[in-house]
């Protein structure tokens, strides 16, 4: 038992040589994405950690290996949509990516594994709705 504890202490020490880049990038106020108040306080505590350059890197962001699976969600989310560089995208890719946002607020988003750490940033089925309302796409089903 002693050498698999040793073993463990080893392998969970060298993890920590793999470092991930847990970086946020500056931000230019004229690009965010615009809406009401409310909206935006909406997307702030449920969504811009990992959709903005604004992200919230806690402790245990750098620990690995939560931080290889923090960083990778955040860099995969800000691919999907950064909503700190909305200005940057043309009006064809906004409309997709508020299409997304409308297809994915119900469905997936948050990430049920964002939600365990921060059960705070839950939408209510309200908001969810007030979330497609204001993207301004309609289900075409």
């Amino acid at each position: 038992m002693k050498n698999v504890l040793i073993a463990f202490l080893i392998i969970f020490g060298a993890m920590q040589l793999i470092q991930v880049e847990n970086e946020n990038f500056p931000i230019d106020e004229t690009k965010m994405i615009k809406a009401p108040e409310e909206i935006m306080t909406m997307l702030d505590n449920s969504c811009m950690d990992c959709h903005s350059n604004q992200t919230n890197w806690p402790w245990y962001s750098n620990v690995a290996p939560m931080s290889w699976v923090i960083s990778s969600h955040v860099n995969d989310g800000r691919r999907a949509v950064n909503y700190s560089q909305w200005e940057d995208y043309s009006p064809e890719e906004k409309k997709k990516k508020l299409e997304a946002t409308y297809r994915t607020v119900y469905a997936v988003m948050p990430l049920s594994s964002y939600l365990w750490l921060h059960p705070e940033a839950d939408l209510t089925k309200e908001q969810r709705k007030q979330i497609r309302d204001w993207t301004g796409v309609r289900n075409r089903n």
